[in-house]
Formats: structure tokens, C-alpha cells, sequence
């Protein structure tokens, strides 16, 4: 059974893909910071760097974003006011359309193509190519046929699509419907391109809700859950199918779903594995480095044996982790060493088809001589380590759990704590860099509103509490008054 889940929070919204109770995708997306993937832009060219062959373009961010001079890809008269052509040269100074096909990283600006695709639930517009694709996932030869032969007659002249692989079990009406949809917000770009000022957006990709239907919905999913019913109206529209579940517990919904655990484990450097063996994944600034271990596993037979069925095992557990923290870009794997060419062979195979299912293009290069898996993995959006993870102050180097994932966890230990006791008074102490967190994200607003609209909850920092420990009682400690925020009194 698949289920997709929405916790919602004023402050972010979390998405969950879970499948018979194991979690398979996790998404998180703030309220003041959304991702910049898929957004269209009316940017400036600040400057162009020939020896790199890239452009810097102004978008109005904080940084210029990067496009390389050869994404510069169409070559239609109607568009050229708005696009260059590919052979054109740009020079500082020239206005053109530009989309985000990589969110900001680091240091790094966002990167950007001229090459605009917006993506429907069947198909991908391509305004400015030719091309029609069928996504390799549609097998059926005929299948793939009939649905290229559909779409090239209901494509604008001049225009391409993709055809994603949710087309593969939609009717001829889905897709024509889907199409027209894609078609009326390229006019509409067009439109508010023309008159938007310079360095600014002109068409805003979908929000977490929406992407996570379009993404995920096609894909059996067979029921939806949300914590709030404005979320359930919103989506209503977009869900023919799948039936849509209001969660009204006191405990948090991903809690409730057995979810949660499994999202703090992402935290986590080290994921051991169901026979004992484990995994290791470190993060650089230049790639994943990720590390298999045999543990406690010591196999039945030989050394070679055991060896071997624990990189066959660890194949798996790495295409799930990358899935989940969406880890992207160079990935390196380091199995444990193996005699036998086969062996060898058979890992290299075994991670590619584990990798079949990822909806992010992979690319698995192969194995050194050092038994090293070299791969790649498509980076668009931030990882998933970005939001669960930050910067250690003491030591500048290493990473610690986010303030932000914190509160989450405190809101579940805190939530059971009333719901085991009963108690309608509850004093909360906190590191406190967290206690700001709370007091400012909103993360608890639900359940003050709701379950806890009687009871007095109050919140104290203390900076002899560690800051991933939580001080959780029913009697007052001994500080004074002022020093305690009652945060069920604070919208009163």
C-alpha cells in the first residue's frame, strides 16, 4: 500500500512517500524560502565570461545565476526577442528568458538554461524545440508508439513534448487536456514576459502540494493523508482516484504513521543494514563518499562469500538512501574489497537496476581497480541533510542536527509526554538556540490551537541542557517567572 502523507506547519511543510509502512521519498519545503527549481525568469546578463564560455545573469536573487553560453538553444523568429538563438553571442546588458534548473548551492549561484520546459502531470512542454520524447520507463514498444504518434498530433507547430511515464496508463482525453493546460501557461509566460521589469520572475514553479501530487500520484498511490482540511480542499483538484484522508489525532501525523523515526535516522551518518552490516555516508564539498561496512555480519560459508552478499545488500540500502536524502551530484562507494571478477561485475549490475527506479536521472560509471563505484546522480533541488542538518559552531567542520529538525523531534516527545500523563500543565526546557526556533517557527501552532487549547505549556531556555536534549516535566523548575514563556497564552 502506497501512501502519501502532508504534515503541515506554519513554518514548512513535509511530504512522505511511504510504501507498506517504509518511508521511499521525503520532502521538505519552507514557508520563506521556497525552491527556485522550474522558476522563469526575465534576467539581465551581467557579464559573460568567453574563456568559460558562461554567462552570469541577474534574476533579482541575492547571487547572479550561471548559464553556459551553449544552453542558449533556440532558433525560432518569434521567440528570438525573448531567447536568443543558439549561435547568437550574448553580451552584458542583453534581457533574455531564462528557467532555474539548479537551486543555489553553497556558494554557487542557481544555474539556468534558455532551454524552458514546464512540466504538466503527462507531459513536459518544450515551447522551443522540436523534439517528442517517451519517457524509457513506458517499455511497451507499441505502447510507446501510439503515445508518440497522440502527442505529435496535438503539438503546436514549432513545440516539442516529453512524455512522462504517468502517460503510460492515462486516456487519450488525460493527456489532449494535459497538453492544452501546458499550451495556456506558455501563452501566459509569454504574456507576463513582456511587460514584467528586468530581474524578475515571470512564472513560479508549483508549490510542495502540487509537485508532490504530480510527481507521485500516477504512481499508484492509493491514499492521501493530510493534517489539515484547507490541504485536503486544495488538492481535491488535482486527485481523481486516490482518496484523501483528513488526520485529526493528537499526535503528530507522521508519529501516528510510523513514519517519524524513520526521518530522524536520515540525521543519522551511519544506516546499518537489516543483517548487520552497515553503511557510512559522509558528505564533502565535492562529492558523497559513502562506506560499506560487514558489522556484525559473518556470513555462513567464506570470507569471499560473506563479502559478497554484503555489497549485494549494501546496493540496496544506498539506491533507497539516495532516493530519500536526495543525494545528487558525485557519489563514490567504497565496497569491501572482492576476489572474483564476477563478483565485481554483478555489484556494478545490481546498482544500476536498483537505480532503475529513481525518478532523478543516474548514471553508474562503474568500479576501480580499488573496488570504488563511481556515479552520478541529476542535482536540482537542495539535499535533503540541507534542512535536517547545519553547520557545528564549535568545531566549524562537521554537522549537527538543525534547529529546525529539533523542534519537530521536540514536538513529538512532547506530545506524548502530555498524551502518557494527562497532564494539562507542562514545563519544557531547551538549549537556547531552540527555544528561539520554537517561539518563532510555529511548529507547535496546531496543537496549541487544538489539543492543547486548555492546558498551559511553558517554555524556558537553559544553557545547561544539551541542545538535542529536552527537559520535559510536569513540575515547575526552580527559575524565576520571567524567565518562562507560556506558549498556549501566546495568540490569546
Amino acid at each position: 500500500m502506497k501512501q502519501l502523507i502532508f504534515d503541515y506547519t506554519p513554518y514548512c511543510t513535509r511530504v512522505a512517500l511511504v510504501e507498506n509502512g517504509e518511508l521511499v521519498e521525503f520532502s521538505v519545503e519552507t514557508t520563506s524560502v521556497r525552491g527556485i527549481v522550474g522558476n522563469i525568469y526575465k534576467g539581465k546578463v551581467e557579464n559573460v565570461l568567453n574563456g568559460m564560455k558562461a554567462a552570469f545573469v541577474n534574476i533579482g536573487l541575492d547571487r547572479n545565476g550561471f548559464m553556459y553560453v551553449g544552453d542558449s538553444l533556440v532558433d525560432k523568429s518569434r521567440l528570438q526577442s525573448v531567447m536568443p538563438k543558439k549561435s547568437a553571442k550574448l553580451s552584458a546588458g542583453d534581457v533574455i528568458m531564462c528557467q532555474v534548473v539548479k537551486d543555489q548551492f553553497g556558494q554557487k549561484g542557481a544555474r539556468l538554461t534558455t532551454d524552458i520546459t514546464i512540466a504538466g502531470g503527462y507531459l513536459v512542454l518544450l515551447p522551443a524545440s522540436e523534439f517528442i520524447g517517451v519517457s524509457r520507463k513506458i517499455e511497451n514498444d507499441k505502447r510507446r508508439e501510439y503515445l508518440e504518434q497522440l502527442v505529435k498530433s496535438i503539438c503546436p507547430e514549432g513545440s516539442g513534448f516529453i512524455i512522462r511515464s504517468a502517460a503510460d496508463k492515462a486516456s487519450d482525453a488525460e493527456i489532449i487536456k494535459d497538453a492544452e493546460q501546458l499550451w495556456s501557461i506558455w501563452e501566459k509566460v509569454l504574456a507576463d514576459f513582456s511587460h514584467a521589469p528586468e530581474k524578475s520572475v515571470v512564472f513560479e514553479e508549483a508549490t510542495l502540494f502540487e509537485r508532490a501530487l504530480r510527481d507521485t500520484i500516477h504512481e499508484d498511490v492509493d491514499e492521501i493523508i493530510v493534517n489539515e482540511a484547507f490541504i485536503a480542499d486544495k488538492l481535491s483538484g488535482y486527485v481523481n482516484n486516490a482518496k484523501i484522508e483528513v488526520y485529526r489525532g493528537e499526535r503528530n501525523i507522521m508519529a501516528h504513521y510510523g513514519v517519524s523515526a524513520q526521518i530522524n535516522q536520515l540525521c543519522e551518518r551511519r544506516v546499518t543494514m537489516p543483517n548487520g552490516a552497515y553503511i557510512v555516508i559522509d558528505k564533502t564539498e565535492a562529492c558523497t563518499v559513502i562506506d560499506v561496512n560487514t558489522g556484525k555480519f559473518v556470513g555462513t560459508s567464506d570470507l569471499e562469500d560473506t563479502v559478497f552478499k554484503t555489497n549485494l545488500a549494501a546496493v540496496e540500502c544506498i539506491a533507497k538512501q539516495l532516493r530519500i536524502r536526495n543525494i545528487s551530484g558525485i557519489v563514490i562507494i567504497d565496497f569491501i574489497d572482492m576476489a572474483r571478477e564476477e563478483h565485481r561485475a554483478a555489484i556494478v549490475e545490481a546498482m544500476k537496476q536498483a537505480l532503475k527506479n529513481d525518478r532523478l536521472k543516474t548514471t553508474t560509471v562503474g568500479m576501480t581497480p580499488l573496488g570504488l563505484v563511481e556515479l552520478t546522480r541529476k542535482k536540482t533541488r537542495l539535499p535533503i541533510d540541507d534542512f535536517m542538518l547545519q553547520p557545528c559552531k564549535q568545531c566549524g567542520g562537521g554537522f549537527v542536527i538543525s534547529d529546525a529538525q529539533l523542534a519537530f523531534m521536540l514536538r513529538n516527545e512532547l506530545v506524548d509526554f502530555i498524551i502518557a500523563g494527562r497532564c494539562d500543565t507542562a514545563y519544557v526546557g531547551v538549549y537556547p538556540d531552540l527555544y528561539d526556533m520554537v517561539l518563532q517557527s510555529g511548529i507547535l501552532k496546531r496543537h496549541v490551537d487544538t489539543a492543547w487549547a486548555d492546558k498551559k505549556i511553558y517554555l524556558y531556555a537553559d544553557e545547561e541542557i544539551s541542545r538535542d536534549r529536552f527537559a520535559i516535566n510536569e513540575t515547575a523548575p526552580v527559575i524565576t517567572p520571567e524567565r518562562m514563556t507560556c506558549i498556549t497564552r501566546l495568540h490569546e
